[in-house]
């Protein structure tokens, strides 16, 4: 029998309504060729598609100190993500999880993503920290193993003052220099794993054509802006990333997830 894929997210507050979660489940289920057992977390489970299992977005014991080093960081509302590491969080999980943040589409194959460096923490290397020489993975896609990777939740519990600070309050730097210390971290192969804005709609040609996609891109990460609600229609919210509308995100994150679930999940 062909092992599932596990794949995880996390909604936390209301910033995202539950489309997120119904669109990106569609894409990874329209984009992997095995089964697909998918989990989010959130304290906002109204208006997921049934096939999705909830977990409950737990209060860790360690919250009020890793609130505290937050403050001073100036990140506060950060770092939610650890609690997806936590071992033993799906009891009868088989293999790793592949996880995602709700900003990404999916436009391509993820076989190759989900199976590469077994045992491996794996992510993308981060724009910004690789144009300034440091070695820091990108929490949008990131690939781990519950029952090897313990330490990426046990390490924080037990001084989640101390990591918060090394880390400068940033989960994904957390994350990947945490794996990286223990050598079992691997870098997705940047093709895959896109920026829409350096990558898709860079200035200045922004201003002269559509985005455009990559050949081999896998997802196309959203962060900052413009969001995908933003470059759907157009968005000229600034002059370095202004964007003419863009044909193939609706295709890939509204129009197939639609056909795929239904348009009341998508």
């Amino acid at each position: 029998m062909t092992e599932r894929a596990n794949i995880i997210c996390i909604k936390w507050g209301t910033l995202f309504g539950p489309e997120y979660v119904n669109r990106l489940y569609s894409g990874v289920r329209r984009n992997i060729s095995r089964p697909v057992r998918f989990f989010c977390m959130t304290e906002h489970a109204e208006g997921l598609h049934p096939d999705i299992e909830v977990l409950p977005l737990p209060v860790e014991p360690f919250a009020d100190r890793m609130a505290s080093a937050l403050a001073v960081a100036n990140r506060q509302g950060a770092m939610r993500k650890v609690s997806l590491f936590r071992p033993g969080l799906v009891p009868d999980l088989e293999g790793p999880f592949l996880g995602f943040d709700l900003d990404v589409v999916i436009t391509g194959s993820l076989d190759e993503i989900h199976d590469m460096a077994p045992g491996m923490v794996a992510m993308r290397q981060d724009w910004t920290e690789k144009r300034k020489g440091r070695p820091t993975g990108h929490g949008s896609v990131f690939r781990f193993d519950p029952a090897l990777h313990g330490f990426l939740y046990e390490d924080i519990a037990k001084n989640a003052y101390r990591e918060v600070e090394a880390a400068r309050g940033s989960e994904q730097r957390y994350t990947s220099h945490k794996a990286m210390e223990r050598d079992c971290f691997k870098y997705i192969p940047e093709p895959w794993v896109v920026s829409f804005k350096y990558d898709c709609n860079p200035f200045p040609g922004n201003w002269m054509h559509a985005p455009r996609l990559p050949e081999d891109a896998r997802v196309v990460c959203f962060h900052g802006r413009p969001k995908m609600t933003d470059a759907l229609e157009g968005w000229n919210g600034s002059f370095i990333r202004h964007s003419k509308p863009c044909d193939w995100l609706r295709e890939h994150w509204i129009d197939r997830a639609k056909a795929d679930l239904g348009p009341d999940w998508a």
